[in-house]
Parts: structure tokens; C-alpha cells; sequence
């Protein structure tokens, strides 16, 4: 739950309905967790919506959880190798829960496209068609939804 008492998951919902790529919706529903103020979150995430800049490559819901996943379980010397293997087993297993509840971690293969490669990099705009269409809210939702379980889990303290 967030401080406004609103699930994480709803807050990254809302947040992709105001208009925030994937990436950005679920980083900034757990910015609390990262310490880092908005606007470091929106830059450093702004280049991984649309599967990576619209290349429609790994969803920016599961690059999100795998930067989340960078503050809950932290790979910083690089002379530990324990703390690397633990943050790839923490990425690993969302995105494998990602997977089994979507399918896949593909933002092509989640939009039904079927080619590979780069797109214009116009966003989309966002309509109501887009909303109704498009899986990109569940899949904020449900990248969020994986997040909040786990601390929920594993850290009392930072739920």
C-alpha cells in the first residue's frame, strides 16, 4: 500500500492512465523503495517504454521490476559475486511470475504484433481505443501487483 492508502498496483494503473510510459508507471508507484526524487525516475526510465523505445522489445513493466529489483536485492561490488547472483535470482523470478500470468515478457509478443524491429518513435497516443485494446495497463498492474506481493513477503517494513 502506498501512504494514500491505494494499493501499488492501482497507483501504477493510475499512473499509466495519466499518460506515463509503462517503465515510469510502475518506478514511480515505488519510489519510496528507491529513494530517488520524480524526476530521476521519469529520466532514467523514460527510453524503456514500448518494449525500449518503442522497439518492442522486453515490456518496460518487467525492466522496471528488474530496477526495483536493483534496490531490494543490490549488486554494487562487483567483487561479491553472491550479491550479483541473488539480484539475477530476485530479475529472474519476476519476470518468470510476469510470464506466467501474461505469457510472456516480449512487449511484441504481448501486443500480438507480428514483426520484430524498429517502429516509428512516435508514442502512441493514448484514446480510449488504445486503453481498450491494448494490454499495456494489466501488465502495469500486474508488474506491480508482483512487486508489492514479494515485499509484502519479504520486507514488513517497506510495504
Amino acid at each position: 500500500m502506498t501512504s494514500e492508502g491505494v494499493s501499488r498496483e492501482e497507483r501504477a494503473k493510475a499512473l499509466f492512465r495519466q499518460g506515463y510510459n509503462c517503465c515510469q508507471a510502475v518506478l514511480l508507484a515505488f519510489q519510496d523503495v528507491t529513494g530517488l526524487d520524480t524526476d530521476a525516475l521519469l529520466k532514467v526510465s523514460s527510453g524503456l517504454g514500448g518494449g525500449m523505445a518503442r522497439m518492442r522489445e522486453t515490456c518496460g513493466t518487467v525492466s522496471a521490476m528488474a530496477i526495483i529489483a536493483g534496490f531490494l536485492s543490490p549488486a554494487t561490488d562487483p567483487s561479491v559475486h553472491s550479491q550479483r547472483t541473488s539480484n539475477y535470482a530476485l530479475v529472474q523470478k519476476f519476470a518468470a511470475e510476469f510470464r506466467d500470468r501474461n505469457g510472456s515478457i516480449s512487449c511484441r509478443e504481448l501486443l500480438s504484433l507480428k514483426s520484430a524491429g524498429w517502429q516509428a518513435p512516435e508514442p502512441s497516443v493514448r484514446t480510449d481505443e488504445f486503453y481498450r485494446t491494448r494490454p499495456c495497463e494489466r501488465s502495469v498492474g500486474d508488474a506491480a501487483g508482483i512487486l508489492e506481493a514479494w515485499m509484502a513477503e519479504n520486507m514488513k517494513e517497506n510495504v
